[in-house]
């Protein structure tokens, strides 16, 4: 049930961490989605087609659309969105990728809030 008060508006935040196998296909079908996309103007093609080329991250930005996530969730319509990509060094051993890290801290200072409240 929603209240005046209450916002109509949520940030989803997602993070993955994948592991490309085989950056020649992921390549090509980044070309491919390049050459598929009958709007996009001449120089900003040869743009993509070097980006996608020259770094997997890259091609991978341009075949992932957040819109494509949520596009067939009843009730909703993207407001906004933005994502990046990078390549990273990855352990997953490592304490430094717990993904739930970013949750742990908001609850802290939940707690902390309803400390002092």
């Amino acid at each position: 049930m929603s209240t005046p008060e209450t916002s109509q508006f949520v940030r989803l935040r997602v993070e993955l961490v994948l592991q490309v196998d085989d950056p020649d296909a992921l390549t090509k079908a980044a070309l491919r989605r390049v050459a598929d996309d009958a709007d996009m103007p001449a120089d900003e093609r040869t743009h993509a087609e070097s980006a996608v080329t020259e770094d997997t991250s890259e091609a991978l930005a341009y075949l992932v659309d957040p819109f494509d996530l949520v596009s067939e969730v009843p009730g909703v319509d993207l407001a906004q969105a933005s994502w990046s990509s990078e390549p990273i060094d990855y352990d997953p051993d490592s304490p430094d990728w717990d993904l739930d890290e970013d949750d742990a801290d908001e609850d802290d200072e939940d707690d902390e809030e309803g400390a002092r409240g």
